[in-house]
């Protein structure tokens, strides 16, 4: 193996798994690379007891005091970006210039985090004379993140630095797809002087995150991966009264108008669909294209054509998406979908074992195809056809996620329109993948979304803090009144 058996992290260093472990792969050339464990219920309750010993100490400490921990903590990683970027490429697949963009991601939502004593800040007003309310946010204790396979850097960085900034302790459970970044992180945690057990990691599947759901020492849990288990996860967790916030999958719709700008229109939707292999909850899933829209779909197909899967696309996470992405397509064309480009035949030399699918786009699908309405997470585009931008709308709305929706037109007026009246949280407008940038906070609606709130920027504020409201009266000359 390339990499040393993956070992969880508990009080400030490596331990050993106990038991059964899986080997870990390389998505681009098929290669076992390492062996993750997986964790017992045992091992989880170690990593929490960690946290929680660390808790008192580390929420004592001034909010300010804290940041300089990721000031150091944002240097080192801006120092290693080529060792992490080189990391993601190969436990995940992606292909260096989008691994390098998404430990970008992961220094951005950290150089915010340092920003939170100026807006996590309490606040304070002499509410009558004399009396004086005040509120100061809390941590919530110990919180638990599970993160999924296709951002091993950026998504754990959703939750890390806000949440320890915020004064809370966490275990983090990764993928088991993709362990190795977790460990580097953890150690970089160290190295920029976090105190031991306030950042502690544990790897496993299905019995790791029950145990953190159940853990009576857990007060919040997240979760990033598909609707199935985000469902699960955020039942199980509030069912034992605790914090879930749970981001599910996505099925996004890309509105094409008939006035759209052909060359940004068809260069923004090919990236957006093709991006990291397509894995990723913003991908471009399905366009819906309103009349007249046939230049558009012929560019489209002209800059799919020359992605050269190995270089310009990365393979899918494992052999079994690729399976299921495969028969996703084989269904829809037995349906009677057009393929317009067709990537199931890939092969990239010198990595014939590597999980490879080259750009796929089908035109002529019905909104009723299951490709049109299941989350396929691979580099495929389902072209539905619409007459009216009302139609169009009717199609998206029809879907039962809520992560993003984009439309591109050259009419403000229209834009405006179908931001209002689409059913999802992340609207982009000539923008293929719209993500907000932080201080904006990243989050969808639906059935894309469990709980309050949003996972980061602003909006994670108050999931990871707790008010505590405090009404002080010193003057012996107040009024009497209802609130003595």
């Amino acid at each position: 193996m390339k990499y040393p058996q993956v070992r969880n992290w508990f009080d400030g260093r490596f331990v050993d798994g106990a038991g059964a472990h899986l080997e870990v792969f390389n998505p681009g050339d098929g290669s076992v690379i390492s062996r993750v464990p997986l964790s017992s219920t045992e091992e989880v309750d170690a990593a929490v007891r960690s946290a929680a010993r660390a808790l008192p100490a580390w929420r004592a400490m001034p909010i300010k005091e804290r940041a300089q921990v990721f000031y150091r903590y944002r240097t080192l990683l801006e120092t290693h970006i080529d060792e992490l970027t080189a990391l993601v490429t190969e436990e995940n697949g992606k292909i260096a210039s989008e691994a390098r963009a998404e430990v970008l991601k992961a220094i951005e939502v950290t150089e915010f985090a340092c920003s939170l004593p100026q807006l996590a800040a309490g606040e304070i007003l002499e509410v009558s004379r004399g009396v004086e309310c005040r509120i100061d946010r809390h941590p919530v204790g110990v919180v638990a993140c599970i993160t999924p396979f296709n951002f091993p850097c950026m998504v754990p960085h959703w939750t890390i630095p806000n949440a320890l900034m915020l004064g809370n302790t966490m275990v983090l459970k990764p993928s088991e797809l993709v362990p190795l970044n977790a460990g580097r992180i953890a150690e970089l945690l160290a190295e920029a002087g976090l105190p031991d057990g306030v950042f502690n990691v544990v790897h496993g599947g299905q019995e790791a995150v029950e145990a953190l759901c159940d853990h009576p020492e857990v007060a919040a849990v997240t979760f990033v991966g598909s609707t199935r288990v985000a469902q699960v996860v955020y039942r199980r967790a509030t069912g034992n009264l605790k914090r879930c916030l749970a981001l599910g999958g996505a099925k996004n719709h890309l509105i094409v108008l008939p006035d759209a700008d052909v060359e940004m229109t068809s260069s923004n939707v090919v990236a957006s669909m093709s991006g990291c292999a397509g894995q990723r909850c913003m991908a471009a899933s399905v366009m819906v294209a309103v009349s007249a829209s046939d230049p558009v779909i012929a560019r489209m197909v002209e800059h799919a054509r020359k992605l050269v899967p190995g270089e310009t696309l990365g393979p899918v996470i494992s052999k079994e998406a690729r399976a299921r992405i495969v028969g996703f397509i084989d269904e829809a064309e037995a349906a009677g979908a057009e393929v317009l480009v067709d990537g199931r035949d890939v092969s990239v030399d010198g990595r014939e074992d590597g999980y490879y699918l080259g750009p796929t786009i089908l035109d002529h699908v019905t909104a009723d195809m299951r490709i049109a309405r299941e989350e396929v997470f691979g580099p495929v585009l389902a072209i539905v056809r619409a007459d009216s931008v009302d139609e169009a709308l009717r199609v998206e709305n029809a879907s039962p996620y809520g992560n993003a929706c984009s439309v591109f037109t050259e009419s403000g007026g229209m834009a405006h329109y179908v931001a209002e009246r689409a059913s999802a949280g992340m609207i982009g407008v000539n923008v293929g993948v719209p993500v907000p940038r932080e201080p904006f906070s990243f989050g969808g609606w639906n059935d894309s979304k469990f709980g309050p709130g949003d996972i980061t920027g602003r909006g994670s504020i108050e999931f990871w803090t707790q008010s505590k409201k405090t009404t002080t009266k010193w003057n012996r000359e107040a009024g009497v009144n209802w609130m003595s």
